[in-house]
């Protein structure tokens, strides 16, 4: 079962930049309230530029319960974050959350 249900670490830890053509207003899925335009090719997810970072769509605890509130329509930077790649164990270690360990295998 995937740890991502619980974590959230990486939806506070991290700024979320992607390509316009993922924002809704550009053709894409990703909520235009949940995002800004940065540059005419660059939006951000609200909130991850914030210190410390929390992603707008971001329900519920780090470490408990959170989940993503528009998973199906999240932007490609959170589809391709990998469950235990070296960044999450560092959002990991950032929240005070335990590693995922050697013999995890999402």
């Amino acid at each position: 079962m995937s740890q991502c249900t619980s974590c959230g670490a990486c939806c506070v830890s991290f700024r979320v930049d992607f390509s316009v053509y993922e924002y809704e207003e550009g053709g894409g899925d990703v909520p235009a309230g949940l995002a800004s335009p940065i540059t005419e090719h660059t939006c951000r997810m609200r909130g991850t530029d914030h210190s410390p970072p929390r992603c707008a769509a971001l329900y519920g605890k780090t470490g408990e319960k959170a989940v993503c509130g528009i998973y199906e329509w999240r932007p490609s930077p959170c589809r391709e974050f990998e469950e235990g790649s070296p960044a999450c164990e560092q959002a990991r270690r950032r929240q005070g959350l335990p590693a995922l360990g050697p013999h995890f295998d999402p």
